[in-house]
């Protein structure tokens, strides 16, 4: 196995600039800490505070009524993986159609897979087996993830802005073409099955693991708000107990982020482009954990200090 591609492609740099817009984000946050007050207050670090924070780390940040106004309800959360359900279902469906009846993408899915990697090759040839995997994994992330929003999860009056929701929305319309852009252009013979190798077995393996772990922590934290009887008996946040929470505040993102590492295996374990959608998970699931981290810290006194926010022991 050996990088397909050295050259830094437009998909590429879309994910670069947004890890490190989100690193860059962690640091300002860190920052603004140790500002004056006087600065802390301002209309644009507000503003900024504003965006990166939603549900629960929103509730005692002090926000002007005019910032209110682009809130949206967080249990909409749901939309993103109904949008990502039926988007990469439609790709997937596309992909299948290539290899199994030798047809060929439509013109408009070829012309944005074109302009992204700069490259001809999936009009020409069938996606590989990594590429079909990779989509049917991320499908059933979302299918799952949609159930745990519709079924499980309990949403309280939480908030996000509503930038954070049209970008929720667009990310997931790109990380389905990200993974057709990803194809590898050295194509492997032979039927689907045969192309598979044990890196496609560790990740998937990982998927699983990281999978399961998540949804044990989304059902401990609806636990929180629910009875022995399954009804809602609050919609109050509780110190979550039980499980990786006990190392981390954050189980559930940390799994996120091991879900995205286990799919850079199917890929290959070797696509640029899929290591750098991993990075940006890092940043991003990394600011989120950091504001609830902080959240729980402030709000309960007893919070134990040997819990880390994303990453056991390190983070």
């Amino acid at each position: 196995m050996t990088w397909s591609s050295l050259d830094v492609r437009l998909i590429d740099f879309v994910w670069l600039f947004l890890s490190f817009s989100f690193l860059a984000a962690i640091f300002a946050h860190k920052l603004a800490k140790w500002f004056p007050l006087k600065y802390q207050t301002c209309c644009l670090n507000v503003l900024f505070q504003d965006l990166i924070r939603y549900g629960k780390t929103k509730q005692k940040f002090k926000r002007n009524e005019w910032v209110c106004a682009f809130d949206v309800p967080k249990r909409w959360f749901w939309h993103f993986y109904a949008t990502s359900l039926v988007w990469n279902g439609l790709l997937l469906a596309f992909s299948l159609n290539v290899t199994l009846r030798h047809y060929f993408y439509p013109n408009w899915l070829t012309g944005i897979i074109n302009i992204l990697s700069g490259s001809f090759h999936a009009e020409q040839k069938a996606p590989h087996a990594s590429t079909v995997l990779l989509q049917v994994l991320l499908w059933s992330h979302s299918l799952r993830r949609l159930v745990e929003c519709l079924w499980i999860s309990v949403f309280s009056d939480g908030v996000i802005h509503i930038l954070q929701y049209i970008f929720g929305l667009v990310y997931y319309l790109l990380l389905g073409v990200t993974v057709l852009c990803s194809d590898p252009q050295t194509k492997a013979s032979g039927p689907l099955l045969s192309q598979l190798e044990w890196v496609h077995v560790a990740g998937i393996a990982l998927f699983i693991a990281a999978s399961a772990l998540q949804h044990q922590s989304m059902t401990l934290l609806a636990g929180l708000r629910t009875g022995k009887s399954g009804r809602v008996e609050t919609l109050a946040h509780r110190m979550p107990k039980g499980g990786c929470f006990e190392l981390v505040s954050c189980p559930h993102y940390l799994a996120e982020l091991l879900v995205y590492v286990s799919l850079s295996l199917v890929a290959g374990g070797l696509s640029l482009t899929w290591w750098l959608v991993v990075l940006y998970v890092l940043f991003n699931q990394a600011l989120a954990a950091l504001l609830c981290h902080e959240h729980y810290i402030g709000k309960y006194p007893s919070y134990p200090t040997h819990r880390k926010a994303f990453i056991p022991f390190l983070i």
